[in-house]
């Protein structure tokens, strides 16, 4: 199995941005462990990442590999929205 490379972007410490990083931190734990790289981008603490990465709205996860790269925008509490969006299985 390739390495899965993901950027997760928030915005602070807000209610939403704290429940994504716990569900994508859960998610790659429980269905990618030792084959993922995840870092996570504050928005706040590094606004010019908005504009460079394309990034409208916020949570937004990017899976840069394996190929193809997805972007999934706004709520990522859905365990199986996320896991189809990243192309494994439900």
């Amino acid at each position: 199995m390739e390495k899965y490379h993901l950027r997760l972007f928030v915005t602070g410490a807000t209610p939403q941005s704290t429940r994504a990083i716990m569900n994508i931190k859960e998610i790659c734990e429980t269905h990618l462990k030792g084959k993922y790289n995840l870092e996570i981008y504050d928005l706040y603490q590094q606004p010019s990442l908005a504009k460079k990465e394309g990034i409208i709205a916020v949570p937004t996860l990017i899976k840069r590999s394996p190929l193809p790269p997805k972007r999934l925008v706004g709520d990522l509490s859905s365990q199986q929205r996320v896991l189809l969006g990243l192309g494994l299985p439900a």
